[in-house]
């Protein structure tokens, strides 16, 4: 059975990004250290990651469990979907009531579902026995509210941006998780992992 993981970097103050979608310092410890995150003879698209020994490895054996990612729209459209390969997982699904863009990658098996426990349900049946990546935000956090997420991976990165993209979007109510059974300090990042409570 697969295991589903809402996964973002933050800022202390909970965000994923500013209000102009930059991320800023957030990503700057995918960069300060010499420890490859990917297989770089095998990931040439991902291969600048490198992070601190520390970092890696919780990070690579993570990654490398991922079969399957979901994203919103809006991370689409700015990502280009990655052009049909996420850093991590083979197999990309898309949320959004808009259709595929016409001529997108149409070698690529990317599904785009209207529905998100429709997405994390096809997601589950393609990583098999491995782990569900939904990337945090308004989708991420949707999944979060009905329930479908088993944990919540967080990156934490010393800065405050004060407003912006919540990790969470914009789930309302009181949501409880179990203390972190993950805690590690890399440089310049937290890495934190809890398990939702249902």
């Amino acid at each position: 059975m697969s295991t589903v993981v809402m996964h973002a970097v933050t800022s202390v103050d909970g965000y994923i990004a500013d209000q102009n979608d930059e991320v800023g310092p957030l990503f700057d410890w995918y960069f300060n250290g010499d420890q490859p995150i990917v297989d770089e003879s095998l990931d040439q698209q991902h291969a600048p990651f490198r992070v601190s020994a520390v970092s890696q490895s919780y990070v690579r054996p993570f990654w490398d469990s991922i079969r399957v990612t979901i994203q919103g729209r809006h991370l689409f459209d700015l990502t280009n979907g990655w052009d049909g390969r996420p850093p991590a997982g083979e197999h990309l699904i898309v949320v959004s009531h808009r259709p595929k863009p016409d001529g997108w990658h149409p070698e690529a098996d990317v599904p785009f579902f209207d529905d998100v426990a429709a997405a994390v349900a096809e997601a589950r049946r393609r990583a098999g026995d491995g782990a569900v990546a939904v990337c945090a935000g308004d989708v991420g956090g949707q999944a979060f509210a009905l329930g479908l997420v088993d944990e919540v991976a967080i990156d934490v990165v010393p800065v405050v941006f004060g407003k912006g993209k919540r990790y969470f979007g914009r789930v309302g109510g009181e949501h409880l998780l179990d203390d972190p059974h993950v805690v590690i300090q890399g440089e310049r990042v937290l890495h934190l992992r809890f398990k939702a409570r249902r």
